[in-house]
């Protein structure tokens, strides 16, 4: 029962800990692609060290399940998890965990259910604002052109992805700006940072009131963002990509009072201008082995008893 009990509280540990840690960071928004590898990795460890919990809690207190997973394991395994040790937390944490994993992947499928509801009916509303010509195919061109007053442009994920900008957007945008755009969305297209976005929305709309989800949901919003500034930026610089954000997004009154809800931009136009510098290659290097270790602590803490038995037999 030990064991299941560490498991839980290094879950809680992890949930509570890593996302101050990363707010007190100062390289989170140098290093963006970094940092959302940081955070997949803790949210991994988190479900990772639930799961693992749930599954020795249950082996405590069922036969049934301890049987199916330690069958193979030789009788001095079994006995340094003490499973014989049976009491009413086991079937209750069991119980409780497995239940927040159905209620996960619940949640994971209507939101990426409702992604692509949302998808195909976008893509339905650009066919009625931009038809198709005599022998044009859906999704054949990789630029759409939409009459418009306020200037846009965004992505249409999918099999055949798509940008979509409008005239008054192609009017505000100069010289490299609009292909400083295209590599923007572009950017995230490459990364999957749907998936990212569709994933962090999923877990924070299923448990609202766990902290490490809702701060994962936000910090997924504003690195992506920060993540394909960077991919724009270094194929046609910082300035550009700062200009462009400001043309498309000029007449929003985003840069002035009630900025909301778009009130991350003067901070990304900003971030381009000062253009503080990246980390060295080591020292990404290290934070990214670092983060990937992190998911493997709870694997570990769970064959502890194990390797023990085996190093004494």
């Amino acid at each position: 029962m030990w064991v299941s009990l560490a498991l839980f509280l290094l879950g809680v540990t992890t949930a509570l800990a890593a996302p101050r840690l990363l707010s007190r960071a100062d390289w989170v928004e140098r290093e963006p692609v970094v940092a959302l590898w940081v955070w997949q990795c803790v949210i991994a460890a988190v479900l990772l060290s639930f799961a693992l919990s749930m599954t020795f809690s249950a082996s405590t207190a069922w036969q049934a399940v301890r049987g199916q997973i330690f069958a193979p394991a030789p009788r001095a395994v079994v006995d340094a998890y003490e499973l014989g040790t049976t009491g009413p937390w086991s079937a209750v944490l069991a119980v409780a965990l497995a239940a927040g994993g159905v209620w996960s992947g619940a949640m994971l499928g209507r939101e990426f259910s409702q992604a692509r509801s949302r998808r195909r009916q976008r893509r339905c509303d650009l066919l009625v604002r931009a038809p198709l010509l005599p022998g044009e195919q859906p999704g054949s061109e990789r630029l759409v052109v939409l009459e418009g007053e306020r200037a846009n442009a965004w992505w249409l994920a999918g099999s055949t992805p798509q940008l979509v900008i409008t005239t008054a957007a192609l009017r505000r945008l100069k010289g490299r700006q609009l292909d400083a755009v295209l590599a923007h969305e572009q950017g995230h297209a490459r990364a999957r940072h749907d998936w990212l976005l569709h994933s962090s929305a999923a877990l924070a709309a299923g448990f609202p009131g766990i902290p490490v989800f809702a701060a994962f949901r936000e910090e997924m919003h504003q690195l992506v963002e920060l993540a394909a500034d960077d991919v724009a930026s270094r194929r046609f610089g910082r300035l550009t990509i700062a200009l462009a954000l400001v043309e498309l997004n000029e007449d929003r009154g985003v840069f002035g009072p009630g900025q909301a809800p778009y009130g991350d931009l003067p901070r990304r136009v900003n971030r381009l201008l000062t253009a503080a510098p990246r980390l060295t290659a080591g020292r990404r290097l290290r934070l990214t082995a670092a983060a990937s270790l992190v998911p493997v602590v709870p694997v570990l803490v769970a064959f502890v008893p194990a390797l023990s038995a085996l190093g004494q037999g």
